[in-house]
């Protein structure tokens, strides 16, 4: 490298080329780089969703998810596999293992599923299979409210917003929540059926048979061919009701002779609506890959143009709920911002101790030259600009000009000191430390490989931060070996000394840090037993410090808005449910700071009506008093009132998706039975609720949903020719109704014909046995003939773990409180339950990946040790003196802790630990040029304690300059 630095003082025009080169790929590179919130991450997940129609939760668990998983089980690399079977759904989710490919994967779980196809109930709907992408998350939310009817809002959005967005780049899928979609209903009146005595099985086959629009072939006629269409297709939702189904006494049957057929709607199974205005969403979710602030720009863009050029009626009125781009694009500006302002003040610290703005200027060129280097490796590796790796830039603001800074110093110095002149200087000062300069850039930068090594997904994610950190270290090493030394030897001139000022060394700020640490360090070298003692003493500090403070994952950032979930009781009604949201929605509307609330029920894939979520959009920060955590405990005190008869929580809305559910604390017990899992999930929750900082404590079962089971009399429907199968199809389809019995066809649209009895027949025991069911001898049978009903009870829905029954404690950890403190109170609470082998129990979700992270990091830290003292080894010739720089890492790690004790912070897991992977490199860069300049002196000829002395005076600057840059930053 010495001889590199020669040849670049010798040829600036070259140094000076080499450099702007990387600039200028750098500045190619930052305009390709993709701006987003999370890095680009994929992981190998696949869901299996089926439906059921109509069937209760143990039948889905039996007959649909525990099929699925002995087919898959066998699939290789499977690290979980999780079921959730509910009213009418499977969902069977499959997480691999990190080095299984996503694709293929998902293919081996598409053959397995295919072969039990024909193992599933022939009602069943053909199980949807999908690679679930963590980074095509819901990016944005399109509200659209009207004075309209609601059906026909939902047309329009349709006609004249979806199918116009749908095609756009990067958009992956716009779905719909709270839509009313057009539906032909045929509604059938149980006790005229019973009179002409006709069963449901003759009207649907009716429908579908008298409905039909058939190609007929080609008629030859010679010269020319004629296609034969059969036209018989209703043309009109009225004609349904002429379909003849039967005949009596020579005289035709018609359906509105037995019921009525409506042109209306689906039946609602979700519903939103923005500060209590119906309204329909439209929830945007991007492409695996793709740029989320690209995404959302180019659809605002879309919708823009439509509503300016009068294709959206401006009764239409728009909005945007969730909008990622402004949290992303704030975050990124503030990252940015930071950048240029650390450089500023790193510089403005360079200038203080060193009095010269030559020097200031070619320290500070080291900044942008290798931050904007730093940008071609990223867009190399497909790195985006996010949280993650602008995180690891801004740190190296202060870290990538102390290798300019130690050269240029050393030139300095050079000719401040000897008289030399700037090129002489230039080399000779370059070559004395150029050794040391290597040796600390590359131990700084294996400080940073082993995160950008790391497993697990926290790894996946922190791999950005790891090779954006390490490469600008190095593109800043390259930095200082030539274009720092090159401008040094050309513009470098000092300045005329005052009388009496003999240089740099006798200015004041040097004097007022010099002279107190030259007194502490000659008191401590007459007294090193005392400082042994202290150190130690320090050092044992670690310990009791860290175990007494809380752990937590992430920091919360303010996003300006956040999710406030519901969950009615078991059995609540679209309506019900409704109700209870509106009180909700009434206590947050007294929030300061609040823009809107955008209310949503059954939005899930099942469509369960008895939970939704509101979310709380808030203005922006500077625009409100208080910040975003205040506010959401000021709600979660607000509706605390519910708690009784709703399951309430406050919580960030997931920014990941791919998982089932994105609460910091997530725990679960795993058995054979449900009745004693319940037992003590209760048991947990009970005790966990006394635990500091736990709030919104819930669980994955609800028990108590009310059922109405029908007992068949076998032997009564054997008498009466009645199957089993035919009592339960056809209450399915007088019940649930069949969505699809037949379509109807209006232009190039297409909607479901509905079949189903009137409601009087279905609301309650007494209304069911009035309606029949087919015989094959007597034709139709009262229901009460062959069948008992009965009230009952039931789960809501059942989850399995690893093919086992399993509840999820799952809860939210408040300010005061910290993840760690619940998960250890939790181990605690199982340990005094001394549940039986059978049933197991552990960490999920965020409160896993805690655990995991941590031994990742500890890892890591292991590494950065091991690598360091190899290179240090390597530098001195020494196995000794790498341990004596080394043993000044431990004693910073206390005073890291202590700062966060006094400031009320927990030790977050990600950031925290790579805070003080940068200290490490930070404090071993200092201990190197002070160890090295050391034994320079004492090969001199300098005796021991006076070149330590002078070892340690002499860059005394440097090092109160560094720790002056990182404060700065």
């Amino acid at each position: 490298m010495q001889k590199l630095a020669e040849i670049c003082i010798k040829r600036p025009v070259f140094a000076t080329m080499l450099i702007m080169a990387l600039v200028v790929l750098g500045i190619a590179s930052y305009r390709k780089l993709g701006v987003d919130f999370f890095p680009k991450v994929e992981f190998p997940f696949v869901t299996i969703s089926t439906v059921l129609p109509g069937a209760a939760p143990e039948e889905v668990e039996s007959q649909i998810s525990k099929r699925i998983e002995e087919a898959v089980n066998t699939i290789s690399g499977i690290d979980e596999l999780r079921s959730s079977s509910s009213e009418g759904s499977s969902v069977v989710s499959i997480q691999f293992s990190l080095d299984k490919d996503g694709d293929s994967a998902a293919q081996e779980v598409r053959d397995k599923v295919n072969q039990v196809l024909n193992q599933l109930p022939k009602d069943a709907k053909q199980p949807v299979i999908q690679k679930v992408a963590t980074d095509a998350s819901p990016v944005i939310s399109i509200v659209v409210s009207s004075p309209r009817e609601i059906r026909e809002t939902t047309k329009l959005v349709e006609d004249l917003i979806k199918k116009n967005i749908e095609s756009l780049n990067g958009v992956g899928e716009v779905r719909f929540i709270g839509d009313r979609t057009r539906q032909i209903q045929v509604v059938l009146d149980g006790e005229k059926l019973y009179s002409y005595n006709l069963n449901i099985d003759q009207i649907r086959m009716a429908l579908a048979a008298q409905n039909v629009e058939i190609p007929g072939g080609r008629l030859d006629q010679g010269s020319r061919e004629v296609s034969l269409r059969t036209l018989g297709r209703l043309l009109r939702p009225e004609d349904f009701a002429e379909i003849i189904i039967g005949t009596a006494n020579g005289a035709p049957i018609r359906i509105r002779d037995v019921g009525k057929v409506v042109d209306g709607v689906q039946e609602p199974r979700s519903l939103a609506r923005i500060n209590g205005v119906p309204a329909v969403v439209l929830e945007v979710r991007k492409q695996a890959g793709t740029n989320t602030l690209e995404v959302i720009g180019v659809l605002k863009e879309r919708i823009e143009t439509l509503q300016s050029s009068g294709l959206i009626p401006k009764d239409l009125k728009v909005d945007y709920s969730r909008d990622q781009s402004f949290f992303i694009k704030g975050a990124f500006e503030a990252v940015e911002a930071h950048l240029v302002e650390g450089g500023i003040f790193a510089s403005i610290i360079v200038l203080l101790f060193i009095r010269s703005w030559r020097a200031t200027l070619i320290a500070a060129l080291a900044i942008p030259t290798s931050i904007i280097s730093t940008y071609t490796l990223m867009y190399v590796m497909g790195f985006t600009l996010n949280q993650i790796s602008m995180l690891a830039l801004v740190l190296m603001v202060g870290i990538v000009i102390d290798d300019a800074i130690v050269v240029l110093e050393n030139i300095f110095r050079f000719q401040e000191e000897k008289g030399m002149s700037p090129t002489l200087a230039a080399i000779e000062g370059t070559r004395e430390i150029g050794l040391a300069v290597l040796a600390t850039t590359l131990s700084l930068a294996v400080v940073f490989m082993p995160v950008a090594l790391m497993s697990g997904i926290v790894g996946r994610f922190m791999s950005s931060f790891g090779f954006t950190a390490a490469f600008a270290i190095m593109v800043s090493l390259l930095v200082s070996f030539t274009l720092t030394p090159a401008l040094s030897a050309k513009f470098l001139k000092l300045a005329p000394h005052a009388k009496g000022d003999s240089g740099t060394k006798e200015g004041l700020l040097f004097k007022v840090v010099s002279r107190p640490y030259m007194g502490l360090l000659g008191w401590s070298m007459k007294h090193r037993w005392v400082i042994v003692v202290i150190s130690l003493g320090v050092v044992y500090t670690t310990g009791p410090l860290f175990n007494s403070m809380g752990k937590d994952f992430l920091p919360v950032d303010d996003q300006s808005y956040f999710e406030v979930t519901v969950r009615t009781p078991p059995g609540s009604s679209l309506e019900g449910s409704t109700n209870a949201m509106g009180m909700v929605e009434a206590e947050l509307q007294k929030l300061p700071g609040l823009k809107y609330l955008l209310t949503t029920i059954g939005a899930d894939f099942q469509k369960r009506v008895d939970r939704g979520s509101i979310i709380v959009q808030l203005v922006q920060p500077e625009e409100r008093k208080f910040t975003q955590q205040q506010l959401m405990e000021q709600a979660r005190t607000m509706i605390s009132k519910f708690s009784k008869d709703l399951v309430v929580g406050v919580q960030l809305p997931a920014l990941i998706s791919g998982g089932a559910s994105d609460r910091d604390y997530q725990f679960y017990i795993q058995g054979p039975d449900l009745v004693q899992l319940e037992k003590y999930s209760k048991a947990i929750m009970t005790r966990l609720r006394e635990v500091k900082g736990v709030a919104d404590i819930d669980s994955s079962y609800e028990p108590g949903k009310p059922e109405l089971r029908v007992d068949i009399n076998r032997d009564k429907a054997a008498d009466l020719n009645v199957s089993v199968n035919s009592i339960a199809s056809a209450l399915r389809t007088l019940v649930a109704g069949d969505d699809q019995a037949t379509t109807y066809r209006e232009g190039d649209d297409r909607y479901d014909v509905q079949l189903r009895v009137d409601k009087a027949f279905r609301t309650s025991p007494q209304a069911l046995n009035r309606l029949f069911v087919p015989s094959t001898t007597l034709g139709n049978v009262p229901v009460s003939n062959v069948a008992t009903l009965r009230d009952a009870t039931g789960p809501s829905a059942i989850d399995r773990y690893n093919r086992q029954r399993q509840i999820l404690i799952q809860a939210n950890i408040a300010k005061g409180g910290s993840l760690s403190e619940a998960i250890e109170a939790t181990q605690k609470i199982v340990q005094e339950l001394n549940m039986p082998p059978q049933y197991a129990t552990g960490t999920v979700g965020r409160s896993k990946e805690f655990g995991k992270a941590a031994v990742n990091f500890v890892s890591a830290f292991v590494l950065c040790f091991v690598f360091m003292y190899m290179i240090l080894a390597a530098q001195f010739e020494s196995f000794l003196d790498p341990i004596t720089i080394l043993l000044s890492l431990p004693l910073s790690v206390p005073f890291a802790l202590l700062s966060l004790k006094i400031a009320g912070e927990n030790y977050n897991i990600i950031y925290t630990s790579v805070g003080i992977l940068v200290l490490f490199g930070i404090v071993k860069k200092n201990s190197i040029l002070q160890v090295d300049h050391i034994k320079r002196l004492r090969a001199e000829g300098l005796p021991r304690i006076d070149a330590v002395l002078r070892g340690c005076e002499d860059p005394v600057a440097e090092l109160a300059g560094n720790a002056g840059r990182l404060f700065a930053l």
